[in-house]
Parts: C-alpha cells; structure tokens; sequence
C-alpha cells in the first residue's frame, strides 16, 4: 500500500509541476527579454543614431549584389572512377 501510495505522489508532484511550468515559463522568459533588451539599451546608450540611419519619407534605395566572378581555371579536385568488386 505504501508503495501504492509513494508512485501516486510521485506522478501528482510530476504532473503539478509539468502544469505550473507551462504557466510559468512565458512570463519568466518575457521578464528575461525584457530585462536583457534594457541592459542592452543601457549599454549602449539606447539608440542614438538610430534616427539618423534610417531613409527619409519618399526615398529609394537600391542594394545590388556584386556580380559572382566563375573561375573556370580553378580545379576542385580530381575525378576518380570506382569499379565494384564482387
């Protein structure tokens, strides 16, 4: 009976706190986040120059990629033809 008694503990305890885990989490790690977001913001001063980098109403901006150079020439190694053994 003891022993009986000892698993049905164990699983309620397991259970009772599988559940106020899934409670808890969320908001210890939003407090995490938001703690971590204003030590950054101490760090490095909050944002400064942030205003500055950002485009003025109406602008465009266009970002190419630099055109991809093929080297033919270059050899990635040589080609080896296997035969299967039986």
């Amino acid at each position: 009976m003891v022993l009986l008694q000892t698993i049905l503990i164990v699983i309620l305890v397991y259970y009772a706190l599988k559940m106020l885990w899934t409670w808890l989490a969320p908001k210890l790690l939003n407090y995490a986040v938001k703690k971590t977001t204003e030590r950054f913001g101490q760090q490095f001063g909050g944002h400064q120059g942030y205003d500055n980098t950002r485009e003025r109403e109406g602008e465009t901006s266009v970002f190419q990629k630099p055109p991809r150079r093929s080297n033919p020439s270059k050899k990635v190694g040589e080609y080896i033809d296997f035969e299967e053994i039986d």
